[in-house]
């Protein structure tokens, strides 16, 4: 810990760089339950995952935890996987202090065209599952809906075949926004509305072409 703290006392251009490592794929992502049947039957029948793999215990092996629960994975076409822990007796999961955080915390799972991401459309609506969207992001179209834990999902299609590789575009904008946060903060100025003016100015921008 020690050694951790010391480093991030460092200048950001004196940190030490990543030697080449990046993650190949997503592995899970891993949430509560607290019904696991139900999530059984959206994931398998909603969803069209199949259940993947299983673990029951009564202790955490990372952390030594001791209380029982069942683990469960549901695979995707890429064979990463979705997964949830039942653990009973835990106590319903505290309330966002925001908003936001209800909005932006999600997760999206990509489909091959507009086309599919409509069929996805009409088949959670016949299921009754509130759905906002088709949103058109420029680079994605999407629409969003809960699971029965709460879990924000999104269907999303590429409508710019590089989306995910603006690397540049996107070194620039986090420049721009990390400057004009500290630029506020030292000016004294109020931080939320130079970062709604940022965005309106980014938003001219890229309506204009520019």
């Amino acid at each position: 810990m020690a050694n951790a703290e010391l480093q991030t006392d460092r200048p950001a251009d004196l940190q030490p760089r990543n030697p080449g490592l990046t993650p190949m794929m997503l592995n899970h992502a891993a949430w509560v339950t607290h019904d696991v049947e139900a999530t059984y039957d959206f994931y398998t029948r909603i969803m069209g995952m199949e259940i993947a793999s299983t673990v029951i215990d009564d202790a955490v092996p990372s952390t030594g935890d001791a209380f029982p629960y069942f683990h469960v994975f549901f695979k995707m076409k890429d064979g990463s996987t979705f997964a949830f822990f039942e653990a009973p007796g835990l106590p319903a999961p505290a309330k966002s202090t925001h908003p936001a955080y209800d909005v932006f915390t999600h997760i999206a799972l990509e489909v091959d065209s507009t086309e599919k991401l409509m069929e996805w459309y009409e088949w959670l609506k016949s299921n009754d599952i509130d759905i906002v969207g088709p949103t058109d992001h420029g680079i994605i179209m999407s629409i969003y809906f809960y699971d029965p834990n709460g879990v924000r999902l999104e269907i999303t299609t590429p409508l710019d075949a590089d989306w995910n590789n603006h690397t540049d575009t996107a070194e620039e904008d986090f420049k721009l926004w990390t400057t004009a946060k500290r630029e506020a903060r030292e000016n004294g100025e109020d931080v939320v509305q130079a970062m709604i003016n940022l965005a309106r100015k980014r938003r001219a921008e890229r309506n204009s072409g520019h």
